[in-house]
């Protein structure tokens, strides 16, 4: 197993965390001080790391990864292909964490070895919409704001999990804060009179959501305070479409006010 380190794209973990990164949201992909390590074309790799990332605990049991990576392949012959896996894991990422081992293995479970210095961008996300969480609840608005706007720049994707019930609900999970997370940037921006900032953050909202009301309301007022009311209008519109396509229905009494708003008195928005 060959490792190459490549450039990040923009936005990933920089040299402020862990120095091996797990990444689960987007493409997998694994980082070391902000570089990508080319792993080379590894499913079953993949498969491990994920199977034991969306464990609880980081921790799971051999027959559980034995199924989840080879269901259809005689147990003694999974067990030395799992045996080799971790062996080459060991090898390819050990000179990352000062020796120790990626993945270990004790009493019949393997876990991540987050103790060693591994850690997961799942992990660092969850971690900074709490601590953004925590600050707003201080009334510490721009540190609440601060922490919300790294999570969401962890968030390169859903999280690359399995189609099994839990890794479902996880995925939704955290599709959903981001979504928050997005909402909640957008009104601070507007709060503070960001306009233009707010716009792109409000839409950002919208490419991973259309159907969020809320968020079309944000722009149609954005699109107003930057001037741009034939815009805004047109928002109100797509609004409209979607979720006539999407649900048959119309829009909220909220955004058909809006609505009337910016047609008869767009100074009131």
């Amino acid at each position: 197993m060959t490792v190459v380190a490549t450039a990040t794209p923009r936005g990933s973990p920089g040299p402020d965390v862990a120095e091996l990164v797990i990444c689960l949201l987007g493409p997998f992909h694994i980082q070391r001080d902000g570089l990508t390590l080319a792993m080379g074309e590894s499913p079953k790799l993949q498969a491990l790391l994920v199977t034991l990332a969306v464990s609880p605990g980081y921790r799971a049991g051999r027959e559980t990864i034995l199924t989840a990576l080879w269901p259809a392949r005689e147990r003694e012959l999974s067990s030395q292909a799992l045996n080799s896996l971790t062996s080459s894991l060991r090898r390819a990422l050990a000179g990352s964490l000062n020796g120790a081992a990626p993945v270990v293995y004790e009493g019949g479970f393997y876990s991540l070895n987050v103790q060693a210095g591994l850690s997961l961008d799942v992990a660092m996300f969850n971690e900074l919409a709490r601590a953004g969480n925590q600050a707003a609840r201080l009334g510490d608005a721009s540190s609440a704001v601060s922490s919300y706007t790294q999570a969401i720049e962890l968030y390169r994707g859903d999280l690359c999990v399995g189609a099994d019930i839990n890794s479902v609900l996880e995925r939704e999970r955290l599709h959903a804060l981001n979504l928050t997370l997005l909402a909640r940037v957008a009104d601070y921006q507007f709060g503070v009179s960001d306009y233009a900032t707010a716009l792109e953050t409000a839409l950002r909202l919208l490419s991973h959501d259309p159907c969020r009301e809320d968020a079309h309301r944000l722009v149609i007022r954005c699109y107003v305070r930057l001037g741009e009311r034939a815009q805004g209008m047109r928002q109100y519109r797509l609004c409209e479409l979607i979720l006539r396509q999407e649900f048959e229905a119309p829009p909220e009494s909220a955004t058909q006010v809006l609505f009337d708003q910016i047609r008869l008195d767009p100074a009131s928005v």
